[in-house]
């Protein structure tokens, strides 16, 4: 009996110890075909939940940087990234975006806000090939999509200056 109980432990142990190991981080990724975004927007549309307004995939990964692919069916919340701006390839699509302004019902979620929509700032078409930078600390929102908007973000963390 004392040898179950001794097994019991040790197994109970190394379970606590497997648990406490910290996570690995994500494994870099640092090519992705168009074979494989073709799959990748497939797979976002096929998982989309709920109408969901946006559903995202991995694209590229090199810590700390992440490329996803946005697939976007719907107007969903504005944000500002207080620490990161934010770099947009249009991949198909289209839609208004604007820039500027303010959030409209903001709420904080960790170091980014986001709101319901922007009270003023400054509105722009895009579409398939367009090209996009959003500093750090700018509202931006996709007020319109026409049918679908598929996009390529990447979030590129920026220094804050000194005093701020």
């Amino acid at each position: 009996m004392q040898t179950i109980g001794i097994g019991l432990t040790l197994t109970l142990l190394a379970a606590g110890a497997v648990a406490q190991q910290p996570a690995a981080p994500p494994a870099m990724k640092t090519y992705t075909s168009a074979a494989d975004i073709t799959a990748l927007i497939a797979k976002a549309k096929s998982d989309r939940k709920d109408n969901a307004p946006t559903t995202t995939e991995n694209i590229l990964r090199l810590a700390p940087y992440n490329a996803s692919l946005e697939y976007r069916a719907a107007v969903g919340p504005a944000a500002v990234h207080e620490k990161e701006a934010e770099f947009f390839y249009v991949i198909d699509g289209s839609a208004t975006m604007v820039t500027g302004g303010k959030l409209v019902d903001e709420k904080r979620n960790g170091d980014n806000l986001t709101g319901t929509a922007i009270e003023g700032g400054s509105s722009k078409s895009v579409a398939k090939g367009d090209f996009i930078v959003v500093p750090e600390n700018t509202a931006h929102w996709f007020s319109a999509i026409n049918g679908t908007l598929v996009l390529m973000s990447l979030h590129v963390p920026r220094p804050v200056p000194a005093g701020h």
